[in-house]
């Protein structure tokens, strides 16, 4: 693959303008540019109209309502890990700050807005690792030079011998270049894998499963806290902290994990992180202060409303927590589940004032075919599926059904979805080959792209009527700058007709067999 794609490229320009039935035709109170994904090889392409004399008849019709409003949008993107950081530091400078503006620039690449971290080592690091020497329970010794202090080339079998172009390069040294990108705008949002071993009971291994001790949840909430002020000073300050990433998870993780019941976590929050924060002056109150928000749970769909209830259900409780952090784990179950859109609806009405971030989501890689294993059946430890398909699906509902931001798992792995010492190798936007410097944008980049490249933070979700063959799904939000952006998958084999309806104006779209839109509305000034 051409390691060097522009979504913007020289093919892009093809400007796509259809009014059909207006009663002011020669004066259209908007444009409509189409950019489009397929299976045949189209990636963020620009689109040129339909010829309407030769039109076919519409298959079906989107009714886009701009006066119906629904939540907010904060951003679409995927995360900074330090395996991403360490596949970037192998990699001449040049064509690093050219991954970096892929991500993050808004025009030219794919203007990614809401990441993730995470606190102390995760699954995606190099080795375990915390922030305090072992037995400080004074948090003398708390540091985050973990973060930023380069790679040795000796952490692990996976990254031995493999020349790195900047060994000084870390994960935060990553979030610092990306912020330098031209136009870029990114929040995000910190996720804790596992507090230091010394602080739990009943581990398998180092920081793997087994809790927290009851006894240390103040110092651990000091400790969270002295990580989101420290990062503030580093000049990567959080929007968001997830206390615990999978707190279902304390007995059978292969990699740092640590076990919260849904009363434990309340408690936590209730009684020890919340105080913790609001004291330090770091709780975000309400909208638009500094503040960092809690967001609760960071698990998985189908069990997140019996998670939460106990916290959102307690007034003292609930007014430390922000919203909740979901992930789509096992993503073989999402098709039979609707994507879980009852539990995802259910949540948005029975806790309206509560935030729903998709905080996570991953496949295993085939590094035989890294990019074709997108658009045909793929299997991994969740089953079988097509994984173009489950993520069009998946964010198209969460949009659909309240969810205001997405967040993909690691942004950067290498070719083999390394460097992770758990044998458990994930694909990602983007993947390196360390030893030859390739740079493969998979299907994941671009499908994420048309989403967060045309619905940017502060957007709304707008009403959308439809009547489209089964396979065909789309969400529509607003910009506040006036423009709109649709987005429509059709996982079908055979190619559609859409008549798009947009205050009064119809325009007729091709859309291609297994194919992804987005089109941008632009309002016209009146002459």
């Amino acid at each position: 693959m051409n390691t060097k794609i522009s979504l913007l490229g020289a093919a892009l320009f093809a400007l796509q303008a259809c009014t059909l039935s207006t009663p002011d035709a020669a004066q259209p109170h908007h444009t409509i540019d189409i950019f489009q994904t397929t299976q045949a090889g189209d990636n963020l392409r620009q689109v040129e109209a339909l010829n309407q004399e030769d039109a076919p008849s519409p298959t079906g019709q989107l009714v886009i309502h701009p006066s119906e409003r629904h939540q907010n949008i904060y951003g679409f993107g995927a995360s900074f890990t330090e395996s991403s950081a360490w596949n970037l530091a192998a990699i001449p400078v040049a064509k690093r700050k050219e991954v970096l503006t892929q991500l993050f620039h808004p025009t030219l690449g794919a203007g990614f807005t809401l990441t993730r971290t995470h606190i102390n080592s995760s699954d995606y690091s190099n080795k375990h690792y915390t922030y305090l020497d072992q037995g400080d329970t004074t948090l003398q010794s708390f540091s985050i030079d973990q973060d930023r202090q380069g790679f040795s080339g000796e952490e692990n079998d996976q990254v031995r011998n493999i020349a790195l172009e900047d060994s000084t390069y870390d994960l935060l040294p990553m979030i610092l270049e990306a912020q330098q990108v031209e136009g870029a705008q990114f929040n995000i949002i910190a996720s804790a894998w596992s507090p230091p071993s010394w602080l739990k009971e009943g581990e398998t291994q180092t920081m793997t499963n087994g809790s927290l001790l009851p006894r240390y949840y103040g110092l651990w909430a000091k400790y969270l806290t002295r990580y989101l002020g420290a990062y503030r000073d580093a000049g990567a300050p959080i929007w968001a902290l997830t206390p615990q990433n999978e707190p279902l998870h304390s007995h059978d993780a292969r990699w740092d994990s640590n076990g919260f019941s849904n009363t434990q976590g309340r408690d936590f929050v209730k009684n020890h992180l919340g105080p913790a924060l609001e004291e330090s002056g770091l709780l975000h109150r309400t909208e638009g202060d500094s503040g960092v928000r809690i967001l609760i749970y960071d698990h998985n769909k189908s069990v997140m409303n019996d998670y939460v209830a106990p916290t959102y259900n307690d007034p003292e409780a609930s007014q430390y927590a922000w919203g909740t952090a979901v992930h789509w784990y096992a993503n073989s179950e999402l098709k039979e589940n609707n994507h879980y859109a009852e539990q995802l609806t259910y949540h948005t009405e029975q806790w309206p004032d509560k935030v729903l971030i998709h905080s996570e989501s991953s496949i295993d890689i085939d590094a035989e075919d890294p990019v074709g294993q997108y658009w045909r059946l793929s299997t991994d430890y969740a089953g079988t599926f097509v994984p173009f398909d489950t993520y069009a699906n998946d964010i198209i509902t969460d949009l659909n059904h309240g969810v205001q931001g997405y967040v993909e798992w690691c942004m950067i792995l290498s070719h083999k979805g390394q460097p992770n010492p758990y044998d458990n190798f994930n694909s990602a936007p983007v993947l390196i080959n360390p030893h030859t410097d390739e740079v493969i944008y998979t299907p994941l980049y671009y499908l994420l792209s048309h989403f967060s490249k045309f619905i940017r933070p502060g957007a709304t979700r707008l009403g959308l009527s439809a009547q489209v063959p089964q396979g065909v799904v789309a969400t529509a939000a607003e910009n506040q700058d006036g423009t709109i952006a649709v987005v429509v998958f059709n996982a079908n084999e055979q190619a559609q007709t859409l008549e798009c309806t947009v205050q009064g104006l119809k325009h007729l779209i091709h859309l291609p067999a297994r194919a992804m839109q987005t089109y941008t509305i632009t309002p016209k000034p009146a002459p």
